[in-house]
């Protein structure tokens, strides 16, 4: 093919002003190209098996492969190969209508722009030629290098292999009527939580087969061959079929070669143009085929085999991502575009029925551009118990709001893996019923219920966040020490949720079972080091770790993350029946200010505890009573929402959407913290009580967890820890004098 330069081009569309090259029109362009295949008025092309339908499909697959690699050859950074290897399925989808598109490859994210832009919806963020999309590729308040929240169309975050799959089937589980693709590589496919969450999910929800995973099979990885790469097509389609997949519809390009390219995985864009328009024809018919399948309540995969960077600059692992010398100025760019270069014409054509596919721009009709309808929960009934009373278990006073909930909201899901009833929650159960094929009364199993139990926190993390990204409500449960194998993609949809364009409600989680209750399980069982991690996501401005001190302070916590939009709500408190120390109004003051003060007796000196959980308040108040014979004063502060007692200028909340900005002013937090001495106090990571130390100008120390062991209480593991009066106590007379 020649390639021209502009200059060279008429009637320039100008929506292609940053194209470098043009090509010739293709044979047939005046047969084929004449008229868009979608119609005026139409959202898809009218039948797979037309010609004009396949010849656009394959013009689609050309400019989304021209439109990746100029992009990112523009920043001389960013990732062509894996996208463009699956160009044709992409296209099909889009010419069959279908745009409510997700991945699972980050890396896919300069095609997922390309195919944005094309269809209009990118112009919601000012771009409206290919220069503009050139200059805002991986810019800030651009274009960024994986996939995000923030970007028009785009339904999902995608950076972190093994997360697309949760956010697709969330989609499809709140909109059964429509379609939800996601495309995951070969070299993710060996992350274990693919396959084995779409398995458990299929399970609980035999009927929501609507999100179809598009396996792109192109024999690489990032950086080498794919560890799938040797097995043969039959193997393929036996792998998936064994993981429960009804319908496997599997396209090898190898099948269409007439070039005699060597091994397996051949490059489509290398064939004759017959044969090229052959194998789009089988992509079309195949991906409309199995978007039927799954349409119609059959579990289905579509596969495409074709070689990694198929008709960009490099092909296998050398495709995947750009080095410093891979510039629009270098030869093998030049001629990567050159040899993708289409008409002017043609890019009138694709961008036609990219915008009319559909419905419109993803922009202004995928289903996250718009909120999901919650149902009112009105005023919860909270239960206040008397302040010194019966001891009570927290958990099981919020859980029986979390089945008031979900007795309100259908689409409300409480997941867990570890069981909510070794948690104190058997009340959830019992209320909503365990997602079961097989009825038992005994255990709480329903196949219509509302609590999801795999067995895999990434599983009930990405079910979770992902149904609160797409505008449900929901809550995670977990053991506090297990719970760290579902962060990544509960953090990777805070982070969204500080970006998005619209409302959704906030990601909560409620960890039970912490350190100081598994004595007797051991260190396995003993893992409060997770609360760094969020400690650490404090900073991001949108994440709110919550730490109620009793049964009632869990009831009114819950009640405000549920009315708090876009951020991650982290509820930590014991299975243990505790003793009732706070207020409903006290809590409500300390999600405001970050903090409550419990006891204070004055004293020549004063010391102050700032106390972060529930347990650690036993041998705190122990030392506190042990201070006062001596004469000391003693002042407890519960801490129960530490991101309130940073400065303002500690996080990130003014760039996150729904910013919440408050922060305990200075004269706030002399009131509560200021004395002789201050002693943080902690069960978990001292990094959590971080902003109090900042801010603290007095004589001051930590005690906080170091490691687990075996004990038989408690308290004895409080020791191991040095969490005791005699300790506490010692140090506040040392800090005094």
């Amino acid at each position: 093919m020649t390639a021209t330069t502009p200059k060279a081009s008429s009637a320039l569309p100008n929506f292609c002003e940053g194209i470098q090259y043009f090509g010739e029109a293709l044979p047939g362009f005046e047969t084929y190209g004449a008229n868009p295949a979608i119609e005026s008025g139409k959202v898809a092309i009218a039948d797979p098996n037309d010609p004009v339908a396949v010849y656009q499909t394959l013009l689609a697959a050309d400019a989304l492969r021209y439109l990746t690699l100029q992009i990112t050859g523009s920043k001389a950074s960013g990732h062509p190969g894996g996208f463009a290897s699956q160009a044709e399925a992409y296209a099909a989808l889009v010419m069959l209508g279908y745009k409510n598109i997700i991945t699972e490859v980050g890396h896919h994210a300069p095609g997922f722009y390309s195919a944005m832009f094309l269809d209009r919806s990118l112009e919601d963020m000012g771009i409206l030629t290919v220069q503009q999309l050139r200059d805002r590729f991986r810019e800030k308040h651009g274009l960024l290098g994986h996939l995000s929240g923030y970007i028009p169309g785009i339904l999902a975050p995608a950076g972190p292999l093994g997360q697309g799959q949760h956010f697709a089937m969330s989609a499809a589980l709140l909109h059964k009527d429509k379609l939800f693709p996601f495309t995951v590589g070969d070299g993710g496919l060996g992350e274990p939580y693919i396959m084995s969450s779409m398995a458990h999910f299929n399970t609980a929800y035999p009927s929501v087969t609507n999100f179809l995973p598009v396996l792109v099979w192109n024999g690489y990885s990032q950086e080498h061959h794919s560890m799938v790469s040797l097995k043969t097509n039959e193997q393929m389609t036996a792998y998936w079929q064994g993981n429960g997949f009804a319908e496997v519809v599997l396209v090898d390009a190898k099948e269409f070669d007439d070039q005699n390219q060597a091994g397996d995985y051949v490059d489509s864009t290398a064939f004759s143009f017959e044969q090229r328009l052959a194998f789009t024809k089988a992509v079309l018919l195949g991906v409309d085929q199995a978007a039927r399948s799954a349409l119609n309540g059959k579990l289905t995969v579509f596969i495409i085999k074709q070689l990694k960077g198929a008709g960009v600059h490099a092909r296998g692992s050398k495709s995947h991502n750009l080095y410093p010398k891979d510039t629009l100025d270098a030869p093998h760019i030049i001629n990567a575009l050159k040899e993708r270069a289409l008409s002017a014409s043609a890019w009138q054509i694709v961008r036609t029925n990219a915008e009319r596919a559909g419905g419109g721009p993803a922009a202004k009709t995928v289903v996250t551009e718009f909120e999901l309808p919650l149902p009112d929960l009105g005023e919860l009934p909270l239960e206040e118990y008397a302040v010194g009373g019966e001891p009570k278990v927290s958990t099981t006073a919020m859980g029986r709001l979390v089945g008031i909930v979900g007795k309100k909201d259908p689409n409300f899901l409480v997941t867990n893996a570890d069981g909510n009833e070794a948690s104190g929650i058997a009340n959830i159960n019992q209320a909503l019923k365990i997602i079961h094929p097989t009825t038992d009364d005994l255990y709480n199993q329903a196949p219509t219920g509302q609590v999801y139990e795999p067995l895999s926190e990434d599983a009930c993390a990405g079910l979770a966040a992902g149904l609160s990204l797409m505008g449900a409500r929901t809550l995670w449960c977990s053991y506090e020490s297990f719970a760290i194998n579902g962060l990544p993609i509960w953090q990777t949809v805070t982070q969204a949720m500080a970006e998005l364009r619209r409302q959704t409600p906030s990601t909560i989680t409620l960890f039970t079972a912490g350190a100081l209750e598994q004595g007797r399980n051991g260190w396995t069982h003993q893992r409060p080091e997770i609360e760094a991690y969020f400690a650490s996501l404090m900073r991001t401005g949108n994440v709110f770790p919550l730490f109620p001190p009793d049964a009632n302070s869990i009831q009114a916590c819950y009640d405000w993350a549920l009315q708090t939009k876009n951020k991650g709500i982290v509820i930590t408190a014991s299975k243990s029946p505790l003793p009732i120390r706070t207020t409903l109004e006290q809590t409500r003051q300390g999600l405001r200010d970050g903090a409550v003060v419990l006891h204070e007796v004055p004293g020549d000196k004063q010391v102050v505890f700032a106390v972060i959980g529930d347990m650690t308040l036993m041998p705190v108040f122990e030392a506190a009573a042990f201070l006062e014979t001596e004469g000391i004063g003693a002042k407890i502060v519960s801490v129960i929402n530490p991101r309130r007692l940073y400065r303002s200028n500690d996080t990130a909340w003014d760039t996150c959407s729904e910013p919440d900005g408050g922060f305990l002013d200075d004269a706030k937090f002399a009131e509560l913290f200021d004395g002789d001495a201050l002693i943080g106090v902690t069960g978990g990571a001292p990094a959590m009580l971080e902003p109090i130390m900042l801010r603290s100008n007095s004589k001051r120390d930590t005690f906080a967890w170091k490691r687990g062991e075996t004990t038989a209480s408690a308290g004895e593991l409080m020791a191991f820890n040095g969490l005791t009066a005699e300790a506490l106590t010692k140090r506040a007379i040392e800090l005094v004098h």
